[in-house]
Parts: C-alpha cells; sequence; structure tokens
C-alpha cells in the first residue's frame, strides 16, 4: 500500500510503473484528478470493479463512472453521441463535466446496473491524464466510502480507503481549479440519453463544480429539463 509524492520525479516515475501494473493486476488505484481524488480500476475487468464496489461499499445499483483520455475515447463507447453532447464537451473536457450515454452494446465489460449506459469524463490532471493514456479508459469513483466527504487530499483518502487500494498516487491538495464551487462536490453529472428522441431532453443529475445555467447556455433551455 505504498505512496508516492508525485512533486518527485523520480517517485512519480515510480509511482506510475507500479500503478499500470497494479491496474494490469486488478487492483485499485487512488489518483488525482481536477476536482475529487478517485479510486481507479480496469474498466473493463469485472472483477476489478467489483473490488472498486466492495471497498467504496457500494452495490452494483451504483456503477461508477469511466474517466476516458480523450474526446475519440467517448465516440468508441458511446452508441451516439448527439449534438448538444459534443457542444458540452468542446466546452467543458477536459475536466468538470461527467455525462451519461448510451454505451455501446459490443462493450465486452461490467460495471454494474447500468442499464445499457456508461457515465463518462475526460479529466483535466495531468497525472490522470497520463495514467488514462497507458491503461485506457478506467472505472473511476470518488476515493471514500459511500456516506463519507469526498477525498481532497490521498491522506484523506487513505485513511478511507486503506489496504483496498494497492498504490497511492499523491500530488497535494485538489479540488481548487474551480473557484468558488463546493470543493467536495465532484464533476457536474448530466444524463444526454434522452436526447436520443427528437423531444427528448437532457437532465443534471448532480449538481456539482459547474452552475446549472453553464449547462443550459451552451445545450439550450429547450433541451434541458
Amino acid at each position: 500500500m505504498p505512496t508516492f509524492d508525485t512533486a518527485n520525479p523520480a517517485e512519480l516515475l515510480s509511482g506510475m510503473r507500479l500503478a499500470r501494473a497494479a491496474i494490469g493486476r486488478g487492483e485499485l488505484v487512488v489518483i488525482p484528478t481536477d476536482t475529487v481524488y478517485g479510486v481507479a480500476a480496469d474498466a473493463f475487468s469485472p472483477a476489478a470493479v467489483q473490488r472498486l464496489l466492495d471497498a467504496k461499499g457500494r452495490d452494483r445499483t451504483a456503477p461508477p463512472p469511466v474517466l476516458v483520455p480523450g474526446i475519440p475515447t467517448l465516440d468508441a463507447l458511446a452508441e451516439s453521441v448527439p449534438d448538444e453532447v459534443r457542444a458540452l464537451v468542446a466546452e467543458f473536457w477536459p475536466g468538470r463535466l461527467t455525462i451519461i450515454l448510451r454505451a455501446r452494446p459490443t462493450l465486452d465489460w461490467d460495471l454494474g446496473d447500468t442499464r445499457g449506459t456508461v457515465a463518462l469524463r475526460m479529466p483535466s490532471d495531468t497525472i490522470a491524464l497520463e495514467l488514462l493514456a497507458e491503461t485506457g479508459p478506467l472505472a473511476v469513483s470518488s476515493a471514500n466510502r459511500t456516506g463519507e466527504p469526498a477525498a481532497l487530499t490521498a491522506a484523506e483518502a487513505e485513511a478511507m480507503l486503506g489496504e483496498s487500494v494497492e498504490v497511492y498516487l499523491d500530488a497535494g491538495p485538489v479540488g481548487a481549479a474551480y473557484p468558488g464551487a463546493d470543493e467536495r462536490s465532484g464533476s457536474t453529472i448530466v444524463d444526454a440519453t434522452g436526447l436520443d428522441s427528437p423531444n427528448g431532453r437532457l437532465r443534471i443529475v448532480r449538481h456539482g463544480v459547474i452552475p446549472d445555467a453553464e449547462i443550459v447556455r451552451v445545450v439550450g433551455a429547450d433541451r434541458c429539463a
């Protein structure tokens, strides 16, 4: 259960190497993101995803979001990407927005009871993006036990998750990238599956660091519930 200070070049190199190896073995890794610390697992390993849910004290009815390294992965994982979603991605990615879309039915994964959907985000944290570039999509949920506050430091994450995590990557405090927002609220989550129908609308399902008015501005009031 080692912790690596990513501000130290030698520790960063070792930490990233061990994090990649841990993900490859189906173990859990705690990583910084631009909002809160996350606990990450191989999105295509059902056993690893279950390990993540167990560590957080969640059941399969609360599947984890998936972090992606870039916009091309959005098209690879989502069955369709409405124009409104592309506008949101252009405005807010990489960063603070998680988007729920219909997942491609051919994907060989099991994130839990998703009802055919997947929640996707491209973070703006450089450590997270570097790891994602090497591992591919990761199932990542906030690094805390369910019901506890989201972790803003690696130490907070370790206090809650302990030995259930194989590697901790410590990049110092996170969450300060969005002044005026509640630091622990995490990304804003929108459900865009309704946009698949002509008269369907996008729903904001978690009010995070992006003000609701910003989502409406990009998508249009007529396309928001």
